[in-house]
């Protein structure tokens, strides 16, 4: 063998260029021609090439010739498709499409009663064009000469004897005894009056013979002489009858292909099967109605056995991809086109159907988009990673937000088949920025499928910024209408547990589950049980791991000479009446002075300035003043005192540094009056009945006093009393009485009541925050 293919290099090397390498050698029945498998050294495609060595068959070089013209010539869809050739005066190559010899299946009786039908029909069909339109006898129809295609389809080849009658001097009456084998399969007026006679009798006389032997050998196996041609047993009982007629021993009585062939397409014929119907209809599929094109896909489904695999890729998935893109074939040929597109391997798939996809993407209708997102999961495994991300996906991220519901649903369920194949940048840029508009989609099955879905693809998300992302989505999904979505997101939040911080759990997560364990629906609150028990058995192990405490043992913290805080029940009370422990027991130790009892109106009376008028005898409610002090000046006595806001109580525990003079507000010269909120815990405002400064406790009234004041004295000015002069500033810490701070201020100084500011907190750290701003569309 190495020798051979050594010896046919070296007869290359010294002839014309030939373009073809050849490989292995194919063992054929007794031929002028030796076959070998090549390749094309162009594109490293497969063909198949026919040598004749001329100088060792120089008797046949004429037949070999014959061949070589002939197919050059004549071309159709049923003969052997010639590629390229090269004739020298040694040798002669002819290089044709890959091709398998028939006989090596006829004689392991591999070939089923439909395949052979087929079969015969595409032979039957050239014939007819040979005979009739070509006005040519082929003169060699035998096994031999029918070879597979790649497609599983039979070609007629072995051309050496093919003649025309109108010719000067035809082959097959010359050299016709030069066929190899010729005896075998030679028609019995051959045999008596010899090739010559092939003049005088019909064109089709000869080929119709060899036509009824082939068929006899392909359904037997084998075929040894004309003895057996009688023998019909294992042939079509519907074929007998034009079997018979085609064998006449007669020739001008015998039974032409063409009419063998019309007599088997008649309605009912054997050749009126399922698989030639298909294969006649397939090259018209674009053109058909939905109704027969429904009919033939039907019939499709049922040869999708019987059909050679091969011509379903050659053939049938060309004209169906032709259908789905520009024949209007829909949804039923696309997916007739996945289930044949499923026995290709990754180089078939992607030289047939990947380019194919990738168009069908970019078209606009609805009907092909929704087709294509139905069977992406049959496709995405073929598909290279790179067409995804680059081709695919930007197309189909349109589908997000498109009018049609369907669409956008159908694009919700696709992201789960495609984001294995997703670039990160991809899934956490573009990919979240469009489920988060459809989580707010009008639609609420939308809605609940971009919550499954993002359940499904959480481990997909960057670490960075999944659990931000999906507490938004979720916590969004939690409080949707719809009952559907809150049980999906809180299926999802069970799925996802483990993705999220034990703090994220406690602090985050539960509180937005917890409103759905009282949901109006049994169905979320069953589920809104299950999800809660998760976390909390999440956050329990954790707190095992925790320390007791973060706080300095006792021991050190009296070693450091700081005072323990103290309790205000005993240490054994553990009711949840007891007294927390006490956080102000320095701040309140720290206040100085005597707590002076405000009941007592003779107490109160000797302390009061003899300047300041008597109290009134009326006793009406009035707000009461713990303390006051000489030295407070009231400059202007024409305006009225506002109304004295009760300070907040949470006041009364801050630091003993703070300024207590802000409680209360004084007046300067040709102040207005100032419009004061009133404190909705106050007491009613007093009604004075008597011009008397003092009121029922005791206590100076110095609005009833300043009223009076005014009275008298509207146009003069008169000094203040003695002890209500300015006196400086000074400032000291008063205790606390019944909740209120008592304060003294500064004459001359105004003094308004402003409860504390409270300090806006620092911002935290922005770098979570800043992240691409995920969760903000949630």
């Amino acid at each position: 063998m190495d020798f051979l293919k050594s010896a046919v290099a070296s007869a290359i090397s010294k002839g014309p260029a030939f373009g073809y390498s050849f490989g292995d050698r194919v063992d054929i029945d007794d031929s002028i021609w030796t076959l070998y498998n090549g390749t094309k050294r162009e594109d490293g495609s497969k063909c198949s090439i026919f040598s004749f060595d001329a100088s060792a068959n120089k008797s046949r070089l004429p037949l070999a010739r014959n061949a070589l013209r002939k197919l050059r010539t004549l071309r159709h869809p049923g003969v052997v498709k010639v590629l390229d050739t090269v004739e020298t005066e040694s040798y002669i190559y002819i290089a044709t499409e890959r091709l398998s010899p028939l006989s090596w299946h006829v004689k392991r009786k591999s070939l089923t009663e439909e395949t052979i039908k087929w079969g015969l029909h595409n032979v039957a069909k050239t014939l007819k064009f040979v005979n009739t339109d070509a006005t040519s006898v082929h003169g060699c129809i035998r096994p031999a000469s029918i070879f597979f295609s790649e497609s599983g389809e039979w070609k007629l080849g072995g051309f050496d004897a093919l003649s025309s009658m109108k010719e000067d001097d035809p082959v097959l009456p010359t050299y016709g005894s030069l066929i190899p084998d010729s005896i075998r399969y030679m028609p019995p007026e051959v045999s008596k009056g010899g090739w010559d006679v092939i003049r005088q009798n019909p064109t089709h006389a000869i080929d119709a013979y060899n036509f009824g032997s082939l068929i006899f050998e392909v359904f037997n196996g084998s075929y040894l002489g004309s003895d057996q041609l009688g023998q019909m047993k294992n042939i079509p009982p519907s074929m007998h009858q034009t079997y018979k007629r085609l064998l006449n021993p007669n020739p001008k009585s015998r039974m032409s292909v063409s009419q063998f062939l019309d007599q088997g397409m008649r309605l009912g014929g054997f050749f009126q099967t399922p698989l030639i119907q298909v294969t006649e209809d397939i090259e018209n599929l674009g053109l058909k109605a939905d109704d027969e094109r429904d009919e033939l896909l039907g019939k499709l489904d049922e040869v999708a056995d019987d059909f050679p695999a091969d011509f379903f890729k050659m053939k049938v998935l060309p004209e169906l991809l032709k259908s789905v893109e520009f024949g209007g074939g829909g949804a039923k040929v696309f997916s007739t086109v996945m289930q044949i597109g499923a026995k290709l391997n990754d180089d078939e798939y992607d030289t047939q159907i990947t380019p194919v996809v990738v168009r069908l993407f970019a078209n606009p209708d609805r009907a092909i988009r929704v087709c294509l997102l139905d069977n992406l999961p049959n496709m995405i495994d073929h598909i290279p990673q790179k067409i995804v991300n680059d081709k695919i996906f930007p197309q189909m991220v349109t589908g997000f937000t498109d009018l049609a519901p369907v669409v956008r649903e159908q694009t919700v369920k696709a992201v789960l088949t495609v984001v294995p194949k997703l670039s990160d940048r991809i899934v956490n840029g573009e990919l979240l920025r469009y489920l988060a508009k459809t989580a707010n989609d009008e639609q609420p099955g939308i809605r609940t499928n971009t919550t499954i879905c993002l359940g499904k693809i959480a481990r997909n998300l960057g670490a960075n910024n999944r659990a931000k992302v999906l507490t938004a989505a979720f916590a969004r999904s939690l409080r949707d209408p719809f009952l559907h979505a809150r049980n999906a997101a809180l299926l999802a939040l069970a799925a996802t547990s483990d993705l999220f911080s034990e703090e994220d759990c406690a602090t985050k997560l539960l509180p937005v589950m917890c409103p759905s364990l009282v949901d109006k629906e049994k169905i979320i609150r069953d589920q809104a049980t299950k999800t809660v028990d998760i976390y909390l058995a999440r956050i329990k192990k954790h707190a095992q791991s925790m320390p007791d405490t973060v706080l300095p043992p006792p021991s050190l913290t009296a070693a450091g000479g700081a005072s323990a805080p103290r309790m205000g029940t005993p240490a054994n009370d553990t009711s949840w009446a007891g007294w927390a422990i006490s956080s102000f027991t320095n701040k309140l130790t720290a206040a100085s002075g005597e707590i002076q009892s405000g009941t007592n109106g003779a107490s109160t009376q000797q302390q009061r300035p003899s300047s300041v008028p008597p109290p009134a005898s009326a006793k009406a409610d009035k707000p009461t003043l713990s303390s006051t002090k000489s030295g407070m000046s009231l400059k202007n006595h024409s305006a009225s005192i506002p109304s004295i806001v009760s300070p907040d109580p949470s006041t009364a525990f801050e630091d003993a540094e703070e300024d207590f003079d802000d409680g209360w507000g004084g007046f300067e010269d040709g102040e207005t009056k100032t419009e004061v909120e009133p404190d909705p815990w106050a007491s009613p405002a007093p009604t004075p009945s008597s011009s008397r400064g003092f009121d029922d406790q005791g206590e100076p009234d110095f609005a009833g006093w300043l009223a009076a004041q005014s009275q008298t004295k509207k146009t003069t000015k008169s000094p203040l009393p003695k002890g209500l002069t300015k006196s400086g500033p000074t400032k000291s810490t008063r205790p606390i009485v019944g909740g209120r701070a008592s304060t003294t201020g500064s004459a001359g100084t105004k003094k308004v009541v402003v409860q504390p500011k409270k300090e806006a907190p620092k911002p935290a750290a922005k770098k979570e925050d800043e992240d691409e701003g995920w969760g903000d569309a949630w």
